[in-house]
């Protein structure tokens, strides 16, 4: 077990479960808690967003080893056809994101933290939505610093 396991996780007895429910609870919400009991198998206590979290890095796995084992294209034209939403990247966004996604999900893989793919995962579908939605399309208008402090306040309606 690494020194990073160990910080986020810890072990109680299941009458710490009975007599204080409210702190192991409370530990539950921040890190899974491994409940021993004498009469059986050890359970693992966790929060909903704990599991989703696990269940969405082991979604993105089995889509992952489904890319590797595509023999046509290069990394990002494979990924591509696993998450077509990739599509609203220019070419060099989806090489980039190709990349980025599989270096996050290795981190997330190697340190137990599911939040490291999941986010760079959304992070790119978000970007993608937002492309195909026409955003970033216009030239950005910025203020000048000066304009908008020389006219002061705006007023309240």
């Amino acid at each position: 077990m690494s020194a990073t396991n160990r910080v986020l996780s810890s072990t109680r007895r299941s009458s710490d479960l009975s007599k204080r429910p409210a702190e192991v609870f409370a530990e539950a919400e921040d890190h899974p808690v491994t409940v021993t009991r004498r009469d059986g198998e050890a359970l693992v206590l966790m929060s909903q967003r704990e599991a989703d979290a696990r269940a969405g890095l082991l979604r993105l796995a089995a889509q992952l080893i489904a890319v590797t084992l595509d023999d046509g294209g290069s990394l990002e034209e494979r990924m591509s056809t696993v998450f077509p939403w990739m599509l609203a990247l220019s070419p060099d966004g989806r090489k980039n994101c190709a990349r980025a996604v599989v270096d996050a999900a290795r981190a997330s893989f190697s340190t137990d933290q599911p939040h490291l793919a999941i986010a760079e995962l959304t992070s790119w579908r978000e970007t993608a939505t937002a492309l195909a939605a026409g955003l970033g399309v216009d030239p950005v208008e910025w203020l000048d610093q000066d304009e908008s402090v020389a006219a002061g306040p705006v007023e309240r309606p």
